[in-house]
């Protein structure tokens, strides 16, 4: 039986690959084919900060995701510009490139107007608030009940 909870993570996993989507399409709508969906997401993520790849991992949420690999690649596209810490030369930070910055400012419109046509749907702003609370508190929810429980999966798997 399909609970509640079991419709949730499944919509919370077909959100986010259907936002990807509407992000694939608008980069190819405007014909920027030398980055992908995920790359543009987490470049969209640094904004205009400067962090470690570790730090990036830490603050996003990349379902399916090689962050090291993908940041590699928008180095390569110059969308980030990567540097060795200064403090600590094991430590490479990055940050968005003056291309970076333009996709940047390009997906940030995506979102003003996207916004701006919620406007005239069901979706309003208090709704998306309580859905947003409720998000939030199955993410605390899951962050304190990380490893507890009766049966961990590899004591299942292993009878």
């Amino acid at each position: 039986m399909l609970t509640p909870y079991h419709e949730t993570i499944g919509l919370i996993e077909r959100l986010h690959r259907q936002f990807l989507e509407v992000l694939k399409v608008e980069l190819e709508r405007g014909g920027i084919l030398d980055i992908n969906n995920v790359q543009a997401l987490i470049l969209h993520n640094i904004g205009e900060d400067e962090m470690t790849v570790g730090e990036l991992t830490a603050r996003g949420y990349y379902l399916g995701s090689n962050v090291s690999y993908n940041v590699k690649k928008m180095v390569e596209n110059d969308y980030l510009v990567q540097e060795r810490s200064i403090h600590d030369k094991r430590s490479i930070r990055v940050r968005a490139s003056k291309k970076g910055r333009v996709l940047n400012k390009s997906v940030s419109e995506l979102y003003e107007k996207h916004i701006e046509n919620l406007k005239n749907t069901e979706l309003t702003e208090d709704k998306l608030k309580e859905m947003n609370k409720a998000l939030q508190d199955l993410e605390r929810f899951w962050e304190r009940h990380m490893g507890v429980g009766n049966l961990t999966i590899d004591q299942a798997a292993n009878g």
